[in-house]
């Protein structure tokens, strides 16, 4: 009887190993996404400030050569 006991929370232990491994997965893999969707949007950004900036250089140089 006793060794069944202790069969069974081995399994009962090994059971909750496995649960956290696999829920350490998983965050990892939404943390992995996570920082690959902030990186698109951070070129995003990027890319509206590069173009912002060339608009405002196009503005500054139309109104250099009406003066």
């Amino acid at each position: 009887m006793r060794s069944i006991l202790l069969i069974l929370a081995a399994a009962a232990l090994a059971g909750c190993g496995v649960e956290t491994a696999s829920t350490a997965a998983t965050a990892a893999a939404l943390k992995k996404q996570e920082v690959e969707q902030g990186k698109r949007t951070l070129q995003r950004a990027e890319e509206k400030i590069g173009k912002s900036m060339e608009q405002m250089h196009r503005s500054a140089a139309a109104r250099g050569s009406d003066q």
